[in-house]
């Protein structure tokens, strides 16, 4: 069905509505949708009838069963409407299980979750009015998906000021750029995640956050924040090189260690170095960050300055940023394998962006529903899984003398 004709019944019913109902307040409107959802439900079930005995109730020649139409039941139904009074035609042999309306099921707003699903899925209010008329025959408007969509919102403020773990041993953060549009401009909004790898070794979203910019002052009242929502310590945090984030994570957690993304340090540096050697320079600064030795990791530099001299600006990335490299040796490798990168928060922004990426969202709210509903799709992905390799990371811990007891206090 074409838009136009959609629109074209849409518009019709409306004036069918408002000339028989001549509604003036929402309760009213209610009342009207709840006479056309019985009748709609009823001349439904009708035609399940219809298929259940195989044949129309005035074709009495071609009947091929003794079975029977056996009158109606009355049954009340609960939509998103309210409450609607319907009939049920029965058979006589009480064969006839209805699946629009199945025996016992009184409940049938369930339409609400199919929409709050399909816009978790990144779907815009008008593909899923358009994919709601194809499935049911009848539309609902895009004030209407809104509206069901909004129900997720005390959830999704419950989510947002919840408790937290009061230890988190590994954290990632990092920013994602997506568009809200604000009245008649559209404008980048940067939204802040936080994950976090508690000291059992499940994965956790601490929060989300946006703000036009990213900014170290916004850091600083988000771990602000996390501290008062319990969070008492944190072993290692994973970061890109956002000026002022790692001051303003001491700042609230003094004993942090900080590490810098080594995937970002590659980023940056390669934009020193022309694409013919792309392939050639990361493989030989593999050979430091992944070298099995602190002593390895630094011949191995020594040699790469030398291979790649012409590419001052590319060296001197990885100069002033090799206290990060050299404190990986600090810890074994399945801890080292952990901290190193922000790759674990950021395969979480590229599932946002798979949702976000059609265009630009009303409003604030209308971003945050929808990631939210991902975050919930994700973290039931998680339930139940362990880091990979975790009781590894935990025994090389406990190594240390200052975590040692750190990890003791808040391990279980």
């Amino acid at each position: 069905m074409t838009q136009s004709k959609r629109d074209q019944k849409s518009a019709e019913l409306a004036k069918q509505i408002l000339e028989n109902y001549q509604p003036e307040t929402v309760e009213d409107m209610q009342n009207a949708l709840k006479d056309i959802f019985g009748p709609m439900f009823e001349a439904m079930l009708k035609g399940e009838m219809v298929t259940h005995l195989g044949y129309e109730s005035n074709d009495k020649e071609e009947k091929e069963t003794e079975n029977r139409r056996n009158g109606y039941g009355k049954k009340t139904i609960k939509t998103s409407s309210g409450e609607v009074n319907i009939k049920v035609p029965r058979d006589r042999d009480g064969s006839f299980n209805p699946e629009l309306i199945p025996k016992r099921k009184k409940d049938v707003s369930a339409i609400e979750n199919k929409v709050i699903s399909m816009y978790a899925r990144g779907m815009s209010q008008r593909d899923i009015s358009s994919t709601i008329e194809d499935i049911y025959g009848f539309s609902v408007s895009h004030e209407m998906v809104s509206d069901i969509t909004d129900q997720v919102l005390p959830e999704l403020d419950e989510w947002q000021t919840r408790p937290l773990s009061n230890c988190y041993a590994f954290v990632f953060v990092d920013c994602m750029y997506t568009t809200i549009r604000n009245e008649y401009e559209t404008r980048k909004y940067a939204v802040y995640t936080i994950l976090g790898y508690t000291t059992q070794g499940h994965k956790e979203i601490l929060g989300l956050w946006l703000n036009e910019t990213e900014s170290k002052h916004k850091w600083m009242q988000i771990f602000d924040e996390i501290k008062a929502r319990g969070v008492e310590d944190i072993f290692f945090i994973s970061m890109d090189g956002v000026s002022g984030l790692e001051e303003g994570a001491r700042a609230i957690f003094p004993d942090i260690i900080v590490q810098r993304c080594v995937v970002h340090l590659i980023r940056n540096s390669i934009k020193y170095v022309p694409s013919k050697d792309y392939k050639a320079f990361t493989k030989a600064l593999k050979k430091v960050y992944g070298a099995p030795s602190l002593k390895a990791c630094l011949s191995a530099f020594e040699s790469f300055k030398q291979q790649w001299a012409s590419y001052s600006g590319a060296i001197d990335v990885w100069t002033r940023n090799f206290n990060h490299i050299e404190q990986l040796y600090d810890y074994g490798s399945a801890i080292r394998k952990v901290m190193y990168t922000t790759n674990a928060v950021e395969s979480i922004h590229a599932s946002f962006r798979k949702i976000t990426k059609k265009g630009a969202f009303p409003n604030e709210n209308a971003l945050l529903k929808v990631l939210f509903l991902r975050i919930k799709e994700l973290e039931t992905k998680w339930e139940g899984g362990h880091i990979q390799n975790w009781a590894m990371v935990m025994n090389q811990l406990l190594l240390h003398d200052e975590l040692k007891d750190r990890v003791l206090k808040y391990h279980e």
